[in-house]
């Protein structure tokens, strides 16, 4: 499969570019548990032969925590994986984390990084634990729920994303 993929960027790496349009159309549902919620994500997006397809991951429940409980897993072990612009992520980022990201800005809108599945598993495992944020728990939730339908089994998104990492003074590289 030819990729023409999007930023990558981890400190100091990155490669090259690509895109699909998709629309974020609403949490379908979310259930509370201890330490965070299970959240089921529904988008809509534009394929390469331009037709519209609704996409559905409630079969594959997300985790979504506070940011507190989301550094603590940090602070365990689990891994950071910014899902935000490259100009976002340069602007400030938690401490270690990889930038791969999910969604581009475009002149036409908002474009999906077709490659974003094979520049994760070129970085993490399928088992890794793997903590997913953006701006605002948006971009992040829909990433976690397309890792979790591929196979990968501890993502966890940050509710409230970059924003309220920052906003509750945890610790961040510029």
């Amino acid at each position: 499969m030819l990729c023409v993929c999007a930023t990558i960027r981890r400190p100091r790496r990155h490669s090259a570019a690509g895109a699909r349009v998709c629309r974020f159309d609403a949490a379908a549902s979310a259930k509370e548990t201890a330490g965070g919620s299970l959240v089921n994500v529904r988008h809509t997006s534009v394929g390469g032969d331009g037709v519209l397809q609704a996409e559905e991951a409630a079969a594959v429940p997300v985790r979504s925590v506070p940011v507190r409980v989301a550094y603590e897993l940090q602070q365990a072990g689990h891994r950071y994986l910014d899902v935000r612009t490259e100009s976002e992520f340069s602007a400030g980022h938690p401490e270690r984390a990889v930038n791969i990201p999910y969604l581009f800005r475009a002149v036409t809108g908002t474009t999906k990084n077709t490659c974003f599945l094979e520049q994760v598993a070129s970085i993490f495992g399928k088992d890794d634990g793997i903590i997913i944020g953006c701006q605002s728990g948006r971009r992040s939730l829909m990433a976690a729920t397309e890792l979790s339908s591929a196979g990968f089994t501890t993502v966890t998104d940050v509710a409230g994303g970059f924003s309220s990492w920052r906003e509750n003074g945890l610790p961040i590289t510029q």
